[in-house]
């Protein structure tokens, strides 16, 4: 499974440098179990079929914060597994990420929860005002950029060390194509704030509407970085690596 992910990961081109499990993998993962243990440990073990029924309402709330959890783990998966760094700064920028991992799981179950309630015609019960609405979207939007900025910031912090890296012509031109993709997608998020903050109070739920500009971005920045790539030659470009 770990080959295919490595396979997978290279297959642009981009050499793996951290193959090897690190200390800094071993405790991230620990942070990001302990995120997703925290998503499950508030559903209480049902004691009748009742209950039972109740609590599978909190089953696609719990599916779309794992699934957005993953993402994020991919993600700080496939920086290490591309730049094995380990410096003072890769350190203090994982843990702040980490620690925003961990601050916004409750905030961001509350979210999917509230919305799935929403569709089933459930949701009044949450909020007390329209204004503590656009609080929650704001905090979401927050959270959500900070977490791809502090992305980019690995990235960044890697690119700036291409020269001890050994990085190749064609691994700088991935490894900013990497920094773009993370920075427009948190740029969404800042967005999708602005939104909240301009719509009448009563309308700022749309600004969810916003998040849906993740994929045309990343599909047209992908097409963008890939036409770039192409132009390189055939000689800048390194076979992958036999990890």
């Amino acid at each position: 499974m770990s080959q295919l992910l490595h396979d997978h990961i290279e297959k642009d081109g981009f050499r793996l440098r951290g193959v090897e499990m690190s200390r800094i993998d071993g405790f991230s993962d620990v942070v990001f179990g302990f995120a997703l243990t925290l998503l499950v440990v508030s559903l209480e073990v049902p004691k009748t079929y009742t209950e039972m029924h109740a609590s599978l309402r909190g089953f696609f709330p719990f599916a779309i914060c794992f699934l957005f959890l993953m993402m994020v783990w991919y993600a700080h998966y496939r920086f290490f597994r591309r730049f094995g760094t380990h410096d003072f700064r890769t350190i203090v920028i994982n843990a702040m990420l980490l620690f925003v991992v961990l601050f916004y799981v409750y905030p961001l179950k509350f979210l999917f929860t509230f919305l799935a309630n929403s569709v089933m015609g459930s949701g009044q019960e949450y909020f007390e005002s329209w204004q503590q609405v656009r609080e929650l979207m704001i905090l979401y939007g927050v959270g959500f950029a900070t977490v791809y900025l502090l992305v980019a910031a690995l990235y960044w912090n890697g690119l700036k060390q291409r020269e001890k890296l050994e990085l190749t012509p064609i691994e700088v031109l991935l490894a900013r194509s990497y920094v773009t993709d993370s920075v427009g997608v948190g740029c969404i998020g800042i967005l999708s704030c602005a939104v909240a903050l301009l719509l009448p109070p009563q309308h700022c739920g749309m600004s969810g509407w916003v998040y849906s500009l993740i994929y045309p971005f990343k599909h047209f920045h992908g097409r963008w970085a890939r036409k770039k790539i192409a132009k390189y030659p055939k000689s800048h470009k390194l076979a992958s690596s036999p990890h």
